[in-house]
């Protein structure tokens, strides 16, 4: 029989400056209070062991979505826009996700390979002619931006909306902080973009927007659901995935002899870029609601209380992933790792995700044989995100 005892109290802030520009030396003090703690600064519990995250992404029913990924519950305040496929539970979750399942599946993501490829070979080649670039500006935020809204099927205008868009949604999971505010500094312009371009006048006829209106025909879902689901797959393919390359690429420059063995291997490119999303996990960390009273590592949650579950914490954690956690390792398997959440709510876009960062990945191993940090990456300052405004490289072409 377990006991259940009080939480130990932890008194950094999770969204201290300091602990969002470097996170690891933060994750490593909050999973040694204990996998589950009481954040004395946010007045929520944190979910910091991989066992005890898995089980909160798992478990919808005891810890709920329905009351948003932010410190505030939803259901009670009024949210800054329409709730997403991210913030609901079943019954409306099922409907949702089941209006995506013809449009998001191995069949129509193997079909954006041949599209997805000629951008990124256009780029890696221009790169590849430069002795370094920046990671981040010069290919992580073109790539995405290029291909993915094309596949969706939005408008040419307006796209420069998506990523500021995306940096408000992303931060409006945490508090209402300076970096919250600074976010929604032009919120109303953003947002007005955006809806605009996920109605179904203005998608392409053959675009993956396009094929979740059509869900609307067949009754499954409504007009305002299908607006939402459009809006909530160019966050996802957009935002997730910028972070995802500039993060994957931030580990393997730091890594000569990965690069070296990935150019002899590229066959183990997919197993890289799991093992440095657990590395550098984009979404490092959200909130849940505990629907009822409940018992999580030992500690009592009280129903209607926010936990705060850490990914990045999980995603290091020892004892799931042995005493070299913080190290990339071509002996350890990745699987399992929650860089793209588990259960009910993983994300929707991750298998489009998954493939641009492959396609990048092997387009710059055919052309680049040496890559190296030229200068100390930059990290960006945001809630819940973990990725970086500038990694400047330097690179050797290949031969």
């Amino acid at each position: 029989m377990s006991t259940t005892t009080q939480a130990p109290v932890f008194r950094e802030d999770p969204f201290d400056v300091a602990a969002i520009a470097d996170p690891y030396p933060f994750l490593e003090r909050l999973r040694a209070a204990g996998p589950v703690s009481y954040l004395e600064a946010t007045g929520s519990y944190a979910i910091s062991g991989y066992e005890e995250v898995y089980e909160v992404l798992t478990d919808f029913e005891t810890y709920s979505s329905a009351g948003g990924l932010g410190p505030r519950d939803i259901r009670k305040d009024e949210a800054w826009r329409p709730p997403s496929i991210l913030e609901s539970d079943p019954p409306i979750h099922t409907l949702m996700r089941r209006a995506l399942t013809g449009v998001i599946n191995p069949g129509t993501v193997r079909a954006l390979r041949g599209p997805f490829t000629p951008p990124a070979v256009e780029l890696t080649e221009q790169l590849a002619t430069l002795q370094g670039f920046d990671v981040v500006k010069d290919l992580a935020e073109k790539y995405p931006i290029r291909v993915f809204p094309d596949a969706v099927g939005t408008p040419e205008e307006g796209r420069e909306h998506l990523l500021p868009y995306g940096n408000m949604v992303f931060n409006a999971f945490g508090p209402e902080n300076y970096i919250f505010q600074q976010a929604f500094a032009e919120a109303d312009v953003h947002t007005a973009a955006v809806m605009h371009a996920c109605q179904r006048e203005s998608l392409s006829e053959n675009g993956f927007g396009a094929k979740i209106w059509a869900r609307v025909e067949d009754g499954l879902i409504t007009e305002q659901q299908a607006t939402l689901l459009v809006r909530a797959l160019l966050s996802a393919g957009v935002d997730t995935t910028i972070f995802g390359i500039g993060n994957t690429l931030s580990v393997l420059a730091r890594e000569p002899e990965v690069w070296a063995e990935l150019r002899r291997q590229p066959n183990l490119a997919k197993f890289a870029i799991d093992e440095a999303l657990r590395l550098e996990s984009p979404f490092q960390k959200f909130h849940r609601t505990v629907s009822v009273d409940t018992e999580l590592g030992g500690v009592h949650l009280p129903a209607g209380t926010k936990v705060l579950v850490f990914l990045g914490a999980a995603n290091r954690d020892p004892n799931k992933w042995g005493p070299d956690a913080d190290k990339f390792s071509f002996d350890r398997s990745s699987s399992g790792h929650v860089a793209f959440g588990m259960g009910l709510h993983q994300c929707v876009g991750q298998p489009i995700a998954r493939l641009e960062m492959e396609i990048v990945l092997q387009q710059l191993l055919e052309r680049v044989e040496t890559i190296t940090p030229a200068a100390p990456a930059v990290p960006i300052i945001h809630n819940v995100l973990r990725g970086f405004e500038s990694l400047p490289v330097t690179i050797t072409a290949a031969r």
